[in-house]
């Protein structure tokens, strides 16, 4: 099944029900307005959801159907109670340590970093991001994230796997040169995480066949700068933590309420040969094998593209694709 919203009806969108080769949707406000109150009500809404994206792939309604543009839309949530990002890479974590002469501490690899971030307004898949300064360092992260229906406090990765509702892309926009003095306050990030960009369309995880297998999804996240593939790492390779226990750790202290979401951070793999999901870990590469990076952050005008493509040549969620543009202060 797959699901976005779009720019229309206020802030949270309309949801819709948008085709399997992401060419045709319908409006279905006699099941659920938005993406959010169909959370509220998933036990109720989720049938009919998945009984309207038959009929669609069927050709059964298509006196309702409409043209799906990517451009129209906003993010699947375009607003959310709970954005959490984790940092499931840990050889990411490591990397950006090395570069910086730092040795690792060892609990990294058994507890997961995750910070909160801003959820009051994200940015659609066709968005421009706005720098109203390029010194800041720009950089695009590729990641993939899940959303999420109630999860009660302290529940087990297990018991988590249940609360997957549904799986979408992400670009967590970083800027990387406010990121040292911010984390030197012992505080986390603010300034340096402005507003992130998620993929048009989200899927259920029986959407997406044998490459989800109830906890990562076990494909290549391309992205692209400029026109020109920047990498094409495995988001299911090299995941040190899966989304239930991600799920599971946000959940220790806390109930999260449906509708959260939690993404997976970078996606990165030791094999560097498939290139970096973010400028940063490049820029890291370079320094470690060259003394210095070589590979600038985005600059006003250049393009980033996000897109995730299953083994059989269909794309999944869509494309991020966002134009840097200035920001007039």
């Amino acid at each position: 099944m797959r699901l976005a919203s779009l720019k229309e009806g206020g802030r949270d969108g309309t949801l819709v029900v948008v085709s399997y080769d992401l060419r045709k949707a319908i409006r279905v406000p006699e099941i659920a307005p938005t993406l959010q109150a169909a959370l509220d009500r998933w036990q109720h809404c989720h049938a009919p959801l998945k009984d309207a994206f038959h009929a669609l792939n069927q050709g059964a309604i298509d006196d309702v159907a409409f043209p799906f543009d990517p451009r129209a839309c906003a993010a699947p949530l375009p607003r959310a109670f709970q954005w959490a990002d984790g940092s499931a890479y840990v050889n990411h974590v490591e990397l950006v340590r090395k570069a910086r002469g730092a040795k690792m501490p060892p609990e990294f690899w058994t507890d997961p970093l995750m910070y909160q971030g801003g959820s009051d307004r994200f940015l659609g898949p066709c968005d421009p991001i706005e720098l109203a300064d390029e010194s800041w360092g720009c950089d695009l992260e590729a990641e993939v994230a899940v959303i999420t229906d109630d999860v009660p406090m302290g529940v087990t990765p297990e018991e988590a796997r249940r609360h997957i509702r549904l799986v979408m892309l992400v670009n967590d926009v970083s800027l990387r040169n406010l990121i040292p003095a911010e984390l030197a306050k012992g505080f986390g990030f603010f300034q340096s995480k402005p507003a992130t960009a998620f993929s048009p369309v989200c899927s259920d995880p029986d959407g997406l066949g044998d490459v989800w297998d109830g906890g990562k999804i076990r494909l290549p996240l391309r992205s692209w700068i400029n026109g020109e593939l920047f990498g094409e790492p495995n988001a299911g390779a090299d995941m040190t933590f899966d989304f239930p226990t991600l799920i599971a750790h946000a959940a220790r202290t806390r109930h999260l309420g449906a509708g959260t979401i939690i993404g997976s951070g970078t996606v990165s793999n030791l094999d560097r040969s498939k290139g970096s999901a973010c400028i940063a870990e490049k820029r890291m590469l370079e320094t470690i094998a060259e003394g210095r990076p070589r590979t600038p952050f985005l600059r006003h005008g250049d393009r980033v593209r996000i897109q995730m493509i299953d083994n059989h040549g269909n794309d999944l969620f869509g494309a991020i694709d966002q134009e840097v543009v200035p920001y007039p202060r």
